[in-house]
This record gives C-alpha cells, structure tokens and sequence, in this order.
C-alpha cells in the first residue's frame, strides 16, 4: 500500500504530494489517485523527482494527448521534442536580455492558461525543473476557481454567460510587436470560449482568462480590455496565489482550466531550465460547453 501525505501550498488550493514517485505511475497505478488530487486541489507538486523525459511524456500522456504545437513544422521522422522553458542556448551560454527569445519568456510574466488559443486548449501543463537560478525565476499559480467563488456577484454578472476571445499574438504584442507578428504566434485562428469553465466531475466553476483574451462579447474593446484587467486583478489577489520557489527536481502541474499562471524575473545571465509539457482536454473534460462559434464579440 502506498501511504500518500499532502500539504497545501495555498489555502484555497494546491496540495504538496509526499509519498508518489512518479516513475511508478502507470494508467492503473497511482495515476487514478493523482487524478482525484487534480480534480480536488487544482494544483499538485512533486518533490525530489528524477523523471526523464521519455517518464515526462507518458505522465503527460495519461491526462490527456500531449500538445504538440510543432507539427506542423516537424521533419517526417524527427521525433516529438519535450518543449523547454530556458534561456540556455545551445552552446550553453544564455540568451541576451533583448533577444527574441527571452523576450518571449518574458511574456510568460503576465498572468495567463495555456493554450487558449487552440482549437483544442490544455487540461494541464506540467513542469520539472532541470536547472534552477539562485535567485527569482519563480512559478506563481493563481486559482480562478477560488476566486470565483468569492467573487462579488456584481463582477460575477459582468461576465457571467460571454464568451472571452483568445489570440496568440495579442499577449506577445503587449512585450514586444516585433514578437508579436512572427509566424510561429499567427498559426491559429482567434478561439471563443466560455468565461466560465465547469469542472464536469464536481461542478465547480472557474473563470477561464488568459493573457491571450482580447475581447468580451458584449463590450467594446476598451471597456473589454478594462474587465479583463479587472476579472485577473481580483484573480490574483495575494489570498488567491501560491510562488513556487524551484528546486531541481520540483514537478508542478496544475489545472488550466481553474488556474492561472506567470514566471518571475531572474538574473538573465544564469541558466534556468524548465521541462514543459500540456496534455490537451478531452470532451469528458468539460470541451464541448466551452466552445463557442467564432461570431460576436
């Protein structure tokens, strides 16, 4: 029997799992009961880990299919690569702070979910830290589905049944337009979700926002840009965040549907590498209500 001890990171959600290597996950081996944990807590962290990448890959694999947002640019026969949150170039020297690159990791600082801008979003993202900086370059977490909850019902009516319009370039245009206009954030047409995203298992609802959100049925676009603002302001009120200060070994995953998530900066001359992997939603996870025609805004 495994003895399985958990810790919340936040009071409203996330929990710290002791007693699971996830090398031993299998589809019929812990993962049902880590599944369970991500349904109630949103949020799981796994200390200590040494899990490879092929692991990485089947753990991500069991949540749901494993994003792969370069397909289409894949040789035929080159081999799906673990994408990487890192200013580490090949060479092993880091990117400069101006480069493309790393303003690119730079728009990870804004408060976002992954994915919004597929045709099919992410259920979960899952990060392991391979290098860490001695100091920032934290992860902070925030729990739309807690603050929804306590959400005055006057705010709650602001948005309550419009749809948000996501746009991959929109959050890339707010660091840098250069960035913005590169074909690699242009690849998909702009998506239309539902604002609130209903967790099929237990019916809690979450507000789905994003940093890639540019418009709100129903307003004009400065008065939908300023209820954005106002919507992940609250989101991510100090009561409603857990920061992950990164240890080699750390794997943090979350719930994108009930959570969002942004970088800290650090020093830009150390290396810091993330493992990064999303597992895209399944129907049973709640897709079909969330989508919406591409039509008003």
């Amino acid at each position: 029997m495994t003895t399985i001890d958990l810790r919340p990171l936040n009071p409203t959600f996330g929990v710290e799992v002791k007693g699971i290597d996830l090398i031993e996950v299998t589809a019929g081996h812990l993962f049902p009961e880590i599944r369970a944990l991500f349904e109630e807590h949103s949020a799981l962290l796994f200390r200590g880990q040494e899990l490879s990448q092929e692991k990485h890959i089947e753990l991500a694999g069991l949540f749901g299919p494993v994003e792969d947002r370069d397909a289409d640019t894949r040789k035929p026969g080159e081999a799906f690569r673990v994408p990487e949150v890192s200013n580490v170039q090949d060479d092993g020297t880091t990117y400069g702070e101006m480069d493309l690159k790393t303003l690119n990791l730079k728009t990870n600082f804004l408060w976002h979910s992954d994915s919004t801008f597929l045709p099919v979003p992410s259920l979960t993202n899952i990060l392991v830290a391979r290098i860490v900086t001695t100091e920032g370059g934290a992860t902070e977490l925030a729990s739309s589905r807690a603050a929804w909850a306590e959400m005055p019902e006057a705010m709650k009516a602001k948005i309550r049944g419009r749809g948000i319009h996501h746009r991959y370039s929109h959050s890339r245009k707010k660091i840098s337009e250069e960035l913005s206009k590169l074909p690699m954030f242009n690849k998909w047409p702009d998506q239309r979700w539902n604002a609130v995203w209903t967790n099929p298992v237990n019916g809690r609802e979450a507000l789905y926002l994003a940093s890639h959100a540019f418009a709100v049925d129903g307003y004009g676009e400065a008065e939908g840009e300023a209820l954005l603002a106002e919507l992940t302001g609250f989101c991510t009120e100090e009561r409603f965040v857990y920061s992950h200060r990164w240890e080699v070994g750390d794997v943090l995953l979350w719930d994108q549907r009930a959570v969002m998530h942004r970088g800290t900066p650090w020093p830009y001359e150390q290396p810091r590498k993330l493992s990064s992997i999303c597992s895209s939603v399944r129907e049973s996870d709640g897709l079909t209500a969330m989508r919406l025609d591409a039509e008003p805004a």
